[in-house]
């Protein structure tokens, strides 16, 4: 049974466990000032063109989208997000419970456009209700798709005209950025949202998350917020090394690129057997429509996830690749997909 579930069924790529290892008995700093944690705050705001940046380091995606929301809403201040947005479908209502309602916007693509929020703006414009203030993002999204430089800088300026903050997950940002249809760049992304995070777990990494606040501004008493919400590692250095691993060469693209064209071979061959999707994508996540009798013989030899009924013969299923994914099961799921369809 092999899985397609997911894209940290693995554990790390073996460049962080050597440096692990080669690093493990050298004395550093705690809460993230070694060496290794400077190091790779100032090789990312190198790549990003940013000087200015605040990073920080946190464990997983949960617990940063929880804290960067908390540290920038007032309590009566609100969210906007696709209703396919993680903090709206998979976190527990975290956002929620840090007492800040999620105003979800419908979507099929997962991406959310700038006349869906000025009508949000619309609805929810007095004291009577919640005022929306941070439009969260997802890039790739939940289902795949990724964002344009065009649709991104319309987001960003819509933000900035109407005083609300844009803040991207990004925790598969490096899948977004390798995809083949990507016209972003890493500096772009800095310049186009007020703070977003680089996701390390489901990339290569171990656990980690970089959040990239582009103005130090806005960054104000963060640290606070991360020691108060239990995310300050006293051992920093186990997420600072990864990280420098993944960017002092750039591995951490190379990895995500790997994962992207896995799964573009698993979309070209279900499109060459006919079958659409449930959304177009061109990264690390497949979303094809099959029929349920041909999902339950491949659910005998792999494992993933039924996404969406659509009728009652065909559904949606997710197949995920990682950058440390068997190309041989990758071959062999789509020599079963063309024979079990017969």
């Amino acid at each position: 049974m092999y899985s397609f579930k997911n894209d940290y069924s693995e554990g790390a790529h073996p460049n962080i466990l050597n440096k692990l290892i080669e690093t493990n008995l050298v004395q550093q700093a705690g809460y993230g000032e070694d060496d290794y944690s400077t190091e790779a705050k100032n090789i990312l705001k190198q790549k990003l063109n940013n000087d200015d940046a605040k990073i920080y380091f946190v464990s997983g995606g949960t617990q940063t989208n929880f804290i960067v929301i908390a540290a920038l809403l007032r309590p009566h201040e609100a969210v906007i997000s696709a209703d396919t947005g993680h903090i709206f479908t998979n976190e527990a209502g975290a956002i929620e419970s840090s007492g800040h309602k999620i105003i979800p916007i419908p979507t099929k693509d997962g991406k959310i456009k700038t006349e869906e929020i000025a009508n949000i703006l619309k609805e929810y414009n007095s004291p009577n209700t919640v005022k929306p203030k941070l439009v969260y993002i997802s890039n790739a999204t939940e289902l795949g798709t990724i964002y344009s430089k065009n649709e991104l800088s319309a987001l960003f300026e819509f933000c900035k005209s109407n005083n609300l903050y844009l803040f991207m997950d990004g925790a598969r940002l490096g899948n977004a950025l390798t995809a083949y249809d990507n016209d972003l760049t890493f500096s772009d992304i800095a310049a186009l949202t007020n703070v977003f995070y680089i996701g390390g777990t489901k990339n290569g990494a171990l656990l980690g998350e970089a959040i990239v606040f582009n103005t130090s501004e806005l960054a104000t008493d963060f640290d606070y917020m991360v020691k108060q919400k239990g995310a300050l590692l006293s051992k920093g250095r186990v997420l600072g090394i990864q990280f420098l691993e993944l960017f002092k060469d750039d591995l951490y693209f190379s990895l995500a690129k790997r994962a992207n064209d896995l799964c573009m071979k698993i979309i070209n061959a279900a499109k060459e057997q006919g079958y659409s999707f449930l959304a177009e994508t061109s990264t690390n996540q497949a979303f094809p429509i099959l029929p349920n009798k041909l999902i339950e013989k491949l659910m005998q030899r792999y494992s993933f996830y039924i996404w969406e009924e659509i009728d009652t013969n065909f559904s949606a299923v997710r197949l995920i690749t990682s950058w440390a994914t068997d190309e041989d099961k990758v071959d062999e799921f789509i020599r079963d997909l063309k024979s079990l369809s017969l």
